[in-house]
């Protein structure tokens, strides 16, 4: 399997007074679901932003061997795809922030696009997950955070873009029913041949999701990381 990430000695500190993390050192390869835990303010979510080039950091990150810069960072962001817990409010309806993001000239056309109406995928994806097509034309401000947790996540799949995943408590605000389904739907598009998704980097505080979605499990601590090498329960 080919090693999509590279993490190595990885430091990140709030100031030069405070590290938030240090010496990280760890590989994604192609099929791995890696689950990241850890106390709070251990650092996950910024290890997912460090890798996704919106933070700063010390040390080396590379995706397929090379740097993000040598990429051109907005067509690294659309192959290593960060998530975020809670989606920023944005002006507008998810519809307009869909048709936006589609037009960038980095990102190529998904598998299915619509009559001119705006890209399809991303709105088939969040129906199975319980969302009316009508939500995607309600201010982001209208929408629950469940609903708006929802619609952000199926645009990161629906776009199939994204070889690399970077999740972050992707289900936290949905019910245990709603969660299943992400879960399972993100799971076979990891095994489907015209998903461009091969790996997943998947913050979450629940050990039974942990073992339900992941292969790895990763300890992030002040001082470092620790994997279990087992593999985590199918």
């Amino acid at each position: 399997m080919a090693t999509l990430i590279e993490v190595r000695d990885v430091s990140c500190a709030k100031d030069n007074e405070h590290t938030i993390f240090s010496k990280l050192d760890f590989d994604v390869n192609e099929g791995d679901v890696v689950v990241l835990q850890g106390k709070s303010g251990s650092g996950k979510t910024t290890l997912l932003k460090c890798i996704a080039h919106l933070n700063v950091y010390n040390g080396r990150i590379l995706y397929r061997g090379r740097t993000a810069k040598s990429f051109g960072v907005p067509s690294f962001r659309t192959k290593v795809f960060y998530v975020p817990q809670k989606p920023s409010l944005l002006s507008g309806t998810p519809r307009d922030f869909l048709a936006t993001v589609s037009s960038f000239n980095s990102r190529k056309v998904p598998r299915s696009v619509s009559d001119g109406s705006g890209l399809t995928y991303p709105i088939e994806v969040a129906k199975a997950w319980g969302i009316d097509e009508e939500l995607w034309d309600r201010n982001w401000s209208n929408l629950s955070g469940g609903e708006s947790q929802r619609i952000a996540l199926a645009t990161a799949v629906g776009l199939n873009t994204a070889e690399v995943l970077l999740l972050d408590e992707p289900t936290s605000a949905l019910d245990p029913q709603s969660t299943v389904l992400v879960e399972r739907f993100i799971s076979n598009e990891l095994r489907s041949p015209e998903s461009e998704l091969k790996a997943i980097l998947w913050i979450t505080h629940s050990e039974e999701q942990g073992r339900r979605v992941g292969s790895r499990l990763l300890r992030i601590s002040n001082s470092g990381c620790e994997e279990e090498a087992r593999l985590l329960d199918p």
